[in-house]
């Protein structure tokens, strides 16, 4: 990561413009001392077509979108830009393409009105999503708490010990959880995203018709490389001479997947509690929308005694809410950014 440079923390009321453009989300939000004023997200229905997320598609859709997402989030909250005290963007992880995009505009809109430039790991954003303030009451986590976070690009066990000092415990070796998702459907002639398909036929499917193996994986960590080949396997013999499936077959292979990683996910995330004897959880990233993942923590809560928190599904897929909020938290701290500051593909989570 790019040299922080330390500075004095800003009193007053502080207005982030947070900047989001790590995969095929452009979004833009400004915060208020933490409030949502304005949460924008345009998506990028050019992937459908592919069935998964182009690079070069999502940065040339990036720079289309860019400046009508940021001029309507200043818009909705009613704001000017010189009224702003701050501009926060995503410097990575995520597809480098687009995260290009989203830095040269923050740091030229930051040069341009003399304003702090705070660099935002995405997924430490994620873990501070619930933190952020709306109209919905609702409590936020006590520290330390654990987080798992699950997307389409990664899949964390997180040791929260406050908002700047939080470090990952465990996570995937290979594929997240959220690929394993969308890949599998994609096997299953399901229209992306995936994921939210799969989820949804899960339930009316018998995840006993079908068997996946689990993989054994040291520690916390994790992998869904075998789970998507085995997955493969057990689907492509399936297929008639004309390659499709029996409609009759996809809920129950939706649930066999579904649960396949679900055990994956929960078997390490209970074993993180053992160890660390914290019971307060969260989950964050785009999957932790998927309702099959939420009935089985509420659970797991229920026989174990944990705590769970989940941000609103506004906050849970990739957004500028959560970057803004970053930005609000590393600005009080001091934690400003040079313009000599560049995205990163991959940023090390350990």
């Amino acid at each position: 990561m790019a040299k922080i440079a330390e500075q004095q923390p800003v009193a007053g009321p502080l207005r982030i413009l947070g900047i989001e453009s790590s995969c095929d989300e452009t979004a833009a939000a400004v915060l208020e001392d933490g409030r949502v004023l304005s949460n924008v997200v345009a998506g990028q229905a050019v992937h459908a077509a592919w069935g998964g997320v182009v690079p070069e598609l999502a940065s040339r859709a990036h720079q289309e979108h860019i400046v009508p997402v940021v001029e309507a989030a200043l818009r909705e909250a009613g704001l000017p830009p010189d009224a702003l005290t701050a501009v926060a963007f995503t410097q990575g992880p995520g597809l480098i393409g687009a995260l290009h995009v989203g830095a040269a505009y923050a740091k030229s809109f930051a040069q341009a009105l003399g304003l702090p430039l705070l660099a935002v790991d995405h997924m430490r954003a994620h873990v501070l999503a619930h933190f952020i303030r709306d109209d919905q009451q609702r409590p936020v986590p006590e520290f330390p708490f654990l987080n798992l976070t699950v997307s389409g690009g990664h899949t964390l066990i997180v040791l929260v010990r406050s908002p700047l000092d939080m470090a990952a415990i465990g996570s995937t070796l290979d594929d997240a959880a959220g690929e394993a998702f969308d890949k599998g459907a994609k096997l299953l002639g399901l229209p992306y995203p995936g994921g939210p398909q799969v989820d949804a036929l899960s339930s009316q499917g018998d995840p006993g018709r079908f068997r996946l193996p689990r993989p054994t994986v040291p520690d916390l960590d994790l992998s869904f490389s075998g789970t998507k080949s085995a997955f493969r396997n057990l689907v492509l013999p399936l297929r008639d001479d004309d390659g499709r499936l029996s409609p009759d077959l996809v809920p129950d292979l939706c649930a066999t997947l579904q649960q396949a990683i679900l055990d994956q996910l929960f078997a390490k995330l209970t074993l993180a509690v053992e160890r660390t004897g914290i019971t307060r959880i969260g989950i964050a990233g785009g999957v932790s929308a998927n309702r099959g993942l939420r009935g089985r923590l509420a659970e797991l809560a229920d026989r174990h005694g944990w705590t769970v928190h989940i941000p609103p599904f506004a906050y849970c897929t990739d957004n500028a809410a959560m970057v803004a909020m970053a930005g609000d938290l590393l600005l009080r701290a001091g934690r400003t950014a040079g313009l000599d500051v560049v995205p990163l593909a991959r940023i090390p989570q350990r």
